[in-house]
C-alpha cells in the first residue's frame, strides 16, 4: 500500500505543476498514471512503472536546475527551490529502487516476457498517437475536437489500452478478446460514421465521405488516379503484422466474424473452386476501376458499383458465412483479403505447426478462415486463408502452433506480433474515422 499512496502522490504533484503552466491535458495524463498506479497497478505492467518513475526523477531534476538557474540569473534565492524539487526527484529515484525489487512484483507484477511486451504497446501506442496528434493538419484524436488541449490524456489512456490488451490477447481468453475489441473498433468506426452522416460534421476525418468497403482501398485509387492514404495504410499494416489486417484491423471482418459465430457447429470448408473465384474478384477489382476511368464513367456509375458490392458483401455475410460457419466473405468475397494473403506469404510473420501436433483436431474448429483441416495439419503450415489469428494457438493442448519471425525463438515471436497487434488496434481504435 505505500508504494502504491506514493505513487499517487508523486503522480498528483506533477499533475499539480502541469496545471499550474496551463496544461490540463499532460495534469490529467499524469493524474490518470497516479489513479492506475494506486487502484489497478496491474494496469501499469512492471517495466512501465520503472520507466515512468525514472522519467519523473529526470524531469524534476532537470525542472530544478533550470528554475534555479533562472534564479540565480536574476540574483533571487535558488537554494530553497533546489532542496524542495531535488526532494521530489530523490522520491522518484526511492520509488524506482522500490519497484526493483522483488515483493513489488504482487503490486506491478513480474518483469517477465509478456510485462515487456505490454511495456512496448504502451511506448509504441502513446508515441504514434503523439507525433500524429503533432503532424497532422487536423486533430486526429476525436477526444481533442471535443476538448482541445485533451491529447495528452488520450495519448496515455489509448496507450493503457494497449498495454491490457496485449496482456489479454497473451492470456488463456485471447480469443473471446480478441472477437470484443474487433467488434468494438467496428462499432466506434461506424457509429462515428453515422453521426457524422446524422449531421455531427464532428465526428468525420475530414468531411469528404467514401464508401467504408475494404475492395475500394484498392479500387478507389485505381479510378480516381489520386488517394491513395488508405492503401498506405494497408500496405503499411502488413509489413508490420501480415496478414493479421484480417482477424484485428479490417473494420467490415468484424461483421463476418460476428456472422460466424452464430453457428455452434464446427465450421465448414470452402470447396475447391473458392481460390479460383477469389483471384477472379480481385482482378475484377483491377480491371473494372480502371476501365471505368479510362472510359470516363461519372462518379455516380462508380458509387453504384461500389454500392451493389457492398450489398454483396452484406448478403454473403448472412446467407453463407452464417450458414457455413466459416468467414466466407473475407476469405472468397474480399479481395483485399487475397492481397493481404499473397503479401503475407512474402513477409517473414508465419504460423508454424510442429512436429508436436498429434492431429487430434483441437484446433480445427477454432478456425474460421478455412485455413486448417487434417491435410494442413500433416503439411505442418496453415492454408493461404491464414490470417494469423492466433485462435488455434491459443486451443492447441500440444504447444505445437507456434508464430515464426526469422530467428527468433517462438515464445518471443508470439510477444512481438501480439504487441505490434494490440498497438495498431489501439491506433486505428483511436483515429480511424471516415
Amino acid at each position: 500500500m505505500g508504494l502504491r499512496a506514493i505513487s499517487l502522490g508523486l503522480a498528483l504533484l506533477t499533475a499539480a505543476h502541469f496545471l499550474r503552466w496551463n496544461a490540463p491535458g499532460q495534469a490529467a495524463a499524469c493524474a490518470t498514471l497516479g489513479l492506475a498506479a494506486a487502484l489497478a497497478p496491474r494496469l501499469l505492467p512492471r517495466p512501465l512503472a520503472l520507466l515512468l518513475f525514472a522519467a519523473g526523477g529526470i524531469f524534476w531534476a532537470h525542472l530544478g536546475m533550470e528554475f534555479a538557474f533562472m534564479r540565480a540569473a536574476q540574483n533571487l534565492p535558488w537554494l530553497r527551490l533546489i532542496l524542495i524539487m531535488g526532494g521530489v526527484s530523490l522520491a522518484f529515484v526511492a520509488a524506482v529502487v522500490t519497484t526493483a525489487r522483488t515483493r513489488a512484483g504482487d503490486i506491478f507484477g513480474p518483469l517477465d516476457g509478456p510485462a515487456w511486451a505490454k511495456t512496448l504497446a504502451f511506448l509504441l501506442v502513446w508515441e504514434a498517437l503523439r507525433v500524429a496528434q503533432a503532424k497532422a493538419p487536423i486533430p486526429l484524436l476525436l477526444g481533442e475536437r471535443f476538448l482541445p488541449g485533451s491529447a495528452p490524456w488520450w495519448e496515455i489512456a489509448f496507450g493503457l489500452y494497449a498495454a491490457w490488451v496485449t496482456g489479454g490477447l497473451l492470456g488463456a481468453q485471447g480469443s473471446r478478446l480478441r472477437a470484443r475489441i474487433w467488434a468494438l473498433f467496428s462499432l466506434v468506426f461506424f457509429g462515428q460514421l453515422f453521426l457524422g452522416l446524422a449531421g455531427w460534421g464532428t465526428f468525420l476525418m475530414t468531411g469528404d465521405l467514401h464508401l467504408p468497403i475494404p475492395a475500394l482501398i484498392l479500387a478507389g485509387p485505381l479510378y480516381r488516379g489520386h488517394g491513395i492514404f488508405m492503401l498506405l495504410l494497408f500496405g503499411a499494416s502488413l509489413l508490420l503484422v501480415g496478414p493479421a489486417w484480417c482477424s484485428h484491423l479490417c473494420y467490415i471482418g468484424a461483421w463476418d466474424h460476428t456472422m460466424t459465430r452464430l453457428v455452434p457447429q464446427r465450421p465448414g470448408k470452402l470447396p475447391a473452386w473458392a481460390s479460383k473465384v477469389r483471384m477472379g474478384i480481385l482482378a475484377l477489382t483491377i480491371l473494372v476501376p480502371a476501365a471505368l476511368r479510362a472510359g470516363g464513367a461519372s462518379t455516380s456509375t462508380a458509387l453504384l458499383g461500389a454500392g451493389l458490392f457492398g450489398v454483396g458483401s452484406i448478403a454473403v455475410m448472412v446467407l453463407a458465412s452464417r450458414r457455413l460457419g466459416t468467414m466466407v466473405h473475407c476469405t472468397l468475397w474480399c479481395p483485399m483479403g487475397l492481397v493481404a494473403n499473397l503479401m503475407g506469404r512474402l513477409l517473414p510473420w508465419r504460423l508454424r505447426i510442429t512436429a508436436a501436433c498429434t492431429r487430434c483436431g483441437r484446433c480445427l474448429p477454432t478456425c474460421r478462415y478455412s485455413a486448417l483441416s487434417i491435410q494442413d495439419l500433416k503439411k505442418g503450415r496453415p492454408a493461404l486463408t491464414c490470417s494469423l489469428c492466433g485462435d488455434c494457438v491459443r486451443a492447441c493442448p500440444h504447444g505445437a502452433m507456434e508464430y515464426a519471425y526469422l530467428g527468433l525463438a517462438p515464445k518471443t515471436a508470439r510477444l512481438a506480433f501480439t504487441c505490434l497487434a494490440a498497438s495498431l488496434h489501439a491506433v486505428f481504435l483511436a483515429v480511424a474515422r471516415i
